[in-house]
């Protein structure tokens, strides 16, 4: 029996840069005292409050079939939420509810890609990105964001691969770069789409973990919105990335497609995860900042030391939970210092070569311990850089 060529082909015949994250879980269920920077989960968790309108919410019955679509309440407050930020006028029709902003991102490919289109990406890239396009049955194509330009994308570089392709997708604030695109970038991105008629799929889950600078949505830009799906989700702005709750926004037309999509898919979310994360928005901006307060000492630690020492270079973090380091002054790949530094010092990152080609020669650094322990922990990687520099 043979299986699909679609789901073995998922990952293109590789781990996709995952084995030593695997090999930091494997060390540390054997009693390594591993210290793990390497995926975005929030040491701090679910914030209890919201865990208990889940519980209450459930507690009270809502736990049969939700509405597919999503609950009416929390579409309207998605709505709001997304009016009030970017000031698209944006109503429940624009918006479904979808579990998790990685079941977005599929959906929304699902909408616009038919079998055998070229979808394009941007390199670095969040490591489901390829498998996602593949899943869809598109042809995945890389658009490099190079290193000398801060991993700004360059409007020429996506306009050379653009023709005949059928979409675009984008993440600012970005995973794993930690960088913010600027209005110079978006609009030169925005230029590509309606010249070559691409659907933009913009996934901006680290909207509210800004540390420089202003996130910009690319539907507020002229003639995007009825070109622009965006992804967005609850995992990073309220720590609740185990409740698996998220929205795509874009045209009331697209949307009510992908209503069908999920009526013959996932189903819908829990109503009892849905009225917790009705809650937690209702919360409104101070939650979130609590939230993305730690990630923004941690930045300010992190800038502390790399600025005594020459070997490892910041690439401009202005958003998102992570930092990536340049490594290159020690003559090592990606993957060998990051399976060194496992080895030798006991701290997990993820190599820059699981991210994308364009991203070879650095390391992924999540914020995701306490800030002590970040500390010592940075401080053993430089440490480390300085006594392997080439």
């Amino acid at each position: 029996m043979k299986l699909s060529n679609r789901i073995t082909g998922l990952t293109g015949g590789g781990s996709d840069g995952w084995h030593l994250f695997l090999k930091a879980r494997q060390m540390k269920a054997a009693g390594a005292p591993v210290v793990e920077l390497t995926i975005g989960e929030h040491d701090i968790r679910t914030v209890p409050k919201i865990l208990d309108a889940m519980q209450a919410s459930a507690l009270g019955g809502h736990t049969g079939y939700a509405a597919v679509p999503g609950v009416d309440a929390l579409r309207e407050t998605v709505a709001r939420r997304v009016t009030e930020r970017t000031g698209v006028k944006t109503g429940p029709q624009n918006v479904l509810i979808t579990p998790g902003g990685q079941a977005g991102l599929f959906a929304a490919h699902h909408a616009v890609c038919d079998e055998g289109d070229r979808a394009l990406f941007i390199d670095p890239y969040y490591a489901t990105y390829p498998g996602t396009l593949r899943g869809v049955g598109a042809k995945p194509v890389a658009i490099p964001a190079h290193a000398s330009n801060g991993f700004q994308p360059s409007a020429d570089d996506i306009a050379a691969k653009a023709a005949g392709a059928k979409s675009l997708l984008i993440n600012s604030p970005n995973n794993p770069t930690g960088v913010v695109y600027t209005q110079k970038t978006l609009e030169g991105i925005a230029e590509v789409c309606r010249t070559h008629d691409l659907w933009l799929i913009s996934d901006e889950v680290y909207d509210t973990q800004v540390w420089r600078g202003n996130h910009i949505s690319p539907r507020a830009l002229p003639g995007m919105a009825e070109r622009t799906l965006v992804v967005g989700s609850m995992s990073k702005s309220h720590a609740m990335t185990g409740s698996r709750v998220g929205w795509v926004v874009g045209p009331p037309d697209v949307i009510a497609h992908l209503i069908n999509l999920a009526t013959h898919t996932t189903y819908g979310v829990p109503g009892f995860v849905q009225d917790a994360a009705l809650f937690a928005l209702n919360e409104g901006a101070a939650l979130e900042e609590e939230v993305a307060a730690p990630f923004r000492r941690r930045r300010a630690i992190a800038q502390d030391i790399l600025a005594k020492q020459n070997t490892v270079s910041l690439v401009p973090a202005d958003g998102a939970m992570y930092l990536m380091l340049n490594i290159r002054a020690t003559g090592l790949s990606g993957d060998d210092f990051a399976d060194r530094l496992l080895d030798e010092e006991l701290i997990a990152t993820m190599p820059g070569e699981s991210f994308g080609e364009a991203a070879s020669g650095h390391i992924r650094v999540a914020m995701t311990v306490p800030d002590d322990e970040f500390a010592r922990a940075l401080q053993s990687l430089v440490d480390f850089a300085e006594r392997n520099r080439a």
